[in-house]
């Protein structure tokens, strides 16, 4: 591994079977890698009751992701959640995130998956140019998303099927990758994986991404 990708590679585990959005459980989790999401965007250290877990696993029909996350204040979502539909804003309220970019030679053009403690979801394709940031709300992933609420504590839990759009990889593959929480109020309720740095936050920063290797 490239010095410059210690830290920033997440190793996700092939799993023979499918697991379904709901198998928040399941052993296979405990296989792959935790990743830890704990400072704000800018880089400075969260506090740890605004820290997230989390995992990824693929097999061979779809990519899975869980987010294990410390609650420790009320939860600011919808009160008329909508399910069955993409919820367009999901990210102003608390959300889990995972951003991904199939071509790596091409990060500019990636893939926004969003999850909440209310099982709203979001999935858009993004592709950023030079002046603009174009978004294709009209994107249709498939996505099944999941979430359990306890005393201190959310799961989330996506699976997002390979399509045409986001093709199932060979073994050893790599992809570009981030993975974020939004949580409570001010500018302080952005974390990520791999701090973006700007100087306000913002989450749509390809080159800040991290490397998703299929193993």
């Amino acid at each position: 591994m490239n010095n410059d990708r210690m830290g920033k590679t997440i190793k996700a585990p092939y799993s023979a079977s499918d697991l379904a959005v709901t198998q928040f459980d399941h052993e296979h989790w405990t296989q792959a890698q935790p990743i830890q999401i704990s400072r704000h965007w800018c880089g400075e250290e969260a506090p740890a009751l605004r820290h997230a877990e989390a995992r990824i696993t693929w097999s061979d029909e779809s990519l899975g992701v869980r987010f294990v996350c410390n609650q420790g204040e009320p939860l600011i979502v919808s009160s008329n959640p909508q399910l069955d539909q993409k919820t367009i804003g999901l990210w102003d309220r608390d959300v889990c995130e995972i951003f991904i970019a199939p071509d790596a030679a091409n990060p500019n053009r990636y893939f926004e998956f969003e999850a909440a403690p209310t099982g709203e979801w979001v999935d858009l394709a993004v592709n950023l140019t030079s002046t603009v940031r174009e978004t294709d709300r009209a994107f249709y992933s498939g996505m099944t998303v999941a979430a359990r609420v306890a005393l201190d504590q959310v799961t989330v839990s996506m699976r997002i099927p390979w399509s045409d759009s986001i093709p199932k990889p060979a073994m050893h593959d790599e992809w570009r990758v981030n993975l974020f929480r939004c949580v409570g109020t001010g500018n302080q309720r952005y974390l990520a994986w791999q701090p973006t740095y700007s100087p306000e936050p913002n989450f749509h920063v390809p080159e800040a991404f991290g490397w998703l290797r299929f193993v």
